[in-house]
This record gives structure tokens, sequence and C-alpha cells, in this order.
């Protein structure tokens, strides 16, 4: 089954992606967007990885989701995806990565994402087009899934 996972910073939707996920016939893939930039992401992504263990295949991608996407796989996180375009300069990529990412959804997926659109809108214009580029993005990937959850304090709450 096609999942998106998405709520806010720390909800929970990792810990309930790989709760899905290990329901996958083996093999299983985690394709892991995030970029060790510091000391701070080297440790969470250090973190995560102990979590899944040896469960899961990890593939690196934080660019070209598309092409890396697999069967039974988890894919951690689109924010982080759309902020390395952003932060490369290559954000005009974003809609053709994410048209060709939803063309190749295998049959077992679970996506995890942010919802941005519930705080304050932000000051600068560059946070204003992320938010508003991840919302879109959001939608589409909601519809091209079958289930829909968000994550609040660790509960998740099925939206389709």
């Amino acid at each position: 089954m096609k999942y998106l996972i998405s709520g806010g910073v720390k909800s929970g939707k990792s810990t309930r992606a790989l709760e899905i996920a290990r329901g996958f016939a083996e093999p299983r893939s985690f394709l892991a967007t995030a970029v060790g930039f510091d000391g701070e992401m080297k440790e969470k992504i250090a973190r995560h990885r102990a979590e899944r263990q040896d469960a899961f295949e990890t593939v690196e991608e934080p660019f070209l989701i598309h092409a890396a996407v697999r069967e039974r796989m988890i894919v951690d996180c689109i924010p982080m995806w759309l902020n390395n375009l952003f932060f490369a300069g290559r954000e005009d990529e974003a809609d053709a990565i994410i048209d060709a990412f939803i063309e190749r959804l295998p049959d077992d997926i679970v996506i995890v994402t942010n919802e941005t659109g519930m705080g304050v809108i932000p000051a600068d214009a560059a946070s204003r087009r992320y938010g508003e580029l991840l919302g879109a993005v959001n939608a589409q990937l909601a519809k091209a899934v079958e289930r829909v959850e968000l994550m609040i304090a660790g509960i998740p709450l099925r939206i389709k």
C-alpha cells in the first residue's frame, strides 16, 4: 500500500513509517534524503540508521528521488529533499522530479513529510516559497497514495 505520513517536527513520523514498512516483504529499502552537513545532522542520521538496524537497505539520494525509488521503501523525508534543492539553487527542478517520482511510485511505499502550513507565515520570501512548494508537493503526494496519516504527539490520525 502507498502511504503518506505527515505531521510536525518530532511527532513520530519516522517511527510510524518504520512500523508500517516492517510489514513489507523483504528486501526493504530506506531512501534517505538528508545530508550530514554538520555535527548535529550527522548525529541525527546515525540515530535514524541505528533505529532501522539491518531491516532496511539504505539508499542515500538528496536530489533525484525519482531515480532512487524502489519497491518496499520508506522515503524520509520530502521536506529535507526540497530543502536540498533550495540550498543547491535547484528549486526549479522540484516539479519535474516530484512528477517523475509519483509516476514511479511502487505498490508498497511509505513517504514521510512535514505539515508546515499550520504555523506562522514566514517573514522572508524564500521561506514563503519553500512553504508554498512543500504544501503543493504534499497535496500531490496525498492524491497519489491510498493512505494518508497525520501524526499528533506520536498518535497516527488517519486522514485518507
